[in-house]
């Protein structure tokens, strides 16, 4: 099966698909005991919404996941996690 997406569900494909890399890059910074889980909840969250047509909800999504990146990638930097 062969799916066709428009211009704008191509983008935001590939705007999700970068996210989660940036999730699991960051999640290899976190301490060992924590890495795990990290890329566990990742994997749960991006797979909760796999399936979600709706398009102001996966930007909401995106956005939402950008912010909690962002907060995680801080909290590693103030930790001192390379």
């Amino acid at each position: 099966m062969v799916l066709s997406l428009d211009l704008q569900a191509f983008i935001v494909r590939a705007r999700v698909l970068k996210l989660y890399r940036q999730a699991l890059r960051t999640a290899r910074r976190a301490p060992s005991d924590a890495r795990d889980e990290l890329r566990q909840t990742t994997r749960q969250e991006m797979e909760k919404n796999r399936h979600c047509d709706d398009k102001q909800r996966v930007r909401f999504l995106l956005s939402e996941g950008l912010k909690r990146l962002k907060e995680l990638d801080e909290m590693l930097d103030m930790q001192g996690c390379n």
